[in-house]
């Protein structure tokens, strides 16, 4: 998601539960502007007025089953016709959503690599796979251990640091060689973590950085997703009323 790092990359500053805010606000602030002019305010308000009465009328019909069942039928009838309303604005911002969501996960759902941390690269294989394995690293990183180990489990782990750089890990599996990138840095960065092989028995390489906590709630640590959802709910709310939307 390289054409949104000009934009968002100097958010990348702050720490991450600000970098979660300003995008769910920004984000917010997109989705009710177009909901706002892409819908009839007019018909949704007399949509959402109608599904309360009914609603309400449903409640006082509870001990006539019969009627009460065909109020219900011109209620979700009523809900579905909002509905349909509503989505025309989500079909427009769905993709560009998703396109930040593709930045976020990229730059803020893990924790960076230190310069001098040590750090797990693992390798993970199909069903009861024998053999050897080794690793290296280009430049050259601290290995703790043999390079070179057997598959126990369908997985192998070695232990590295080194200082803060651009690093290739070259694994040798069965005279097939196979790369990952690796970020050691201060800053808020990370290459990919995970890197699935096709057509072998290795099936995937993982570089050990932490699920990076952005909201802490005491009882429960949140990261970049759920984050997102809470503030993206509080400032819908308040955009909603701030515009009048229905």
């Amino acid at each position: 998601m390289a054409i949104l790092d000009p934009i968002f990359n100097p958010l990348l500053k702050l720490d991450a539960v600000w970098v979660i805010a300003v995008i769910s606000l920004i984000i917010s602030l997109i989705v009710t502007i177009i909901y706002k002019f892409m819908t009839d305010q007019n018909l949704m308000k007399r949509l959402k007025d109608e599904m309360k009465a009914l609603q309400n009328e449903m409640k006082e019909l509870k001990a006539h089953p019969e009627k009460m069942m065909e109020v219900q039928k011109k209620a979700m009838q009523t809900n579905m016709q909002y509905m349909m309303q509503s989505m025309k604005s989500t079909l427009v911002t769905f993709i560009p959503i998703i396109i930040i969501f593709g930045w976020m996960n990229a730059n803020i759902a893990y924790e960076p690599l230190l310069p001098g941390q040590e750090f797990t690269a693992s390798t993970n294989f199909a069903g009861e796979t024998n053999g050897l394995i080794s690793i290296d690293s280009f430049p050259e990183l601290e290995i703790q251990g043999n390079k070179t180990r057997s598959i126990d489990d369908g997985r192998v782990v070695w232990v590295l640091k080194g200082n803060a750089g651009d690093y290739t890990l070259e694994y040798d599996y069965n005279g097939e060689k196979y790369t990952q990138e690796v970020l050691i840095t201060n800053e808020q960065a990370y290459k990919p973590v995970s890197k699935i092989i096709k057509g072998s028995e290795l099936k995937s390489l993982q570089i050990g950085n932490k699920p990076k906590k952005v909201l802490d709630l005491g009882f429960w640590n949140m990261g970049w997703l759920g984050s997102y959802i809470i503030f993206s709910l509080a400032f819908s709310m308040l955009l909603r009323k701030v515009f009048k939307l229905y």
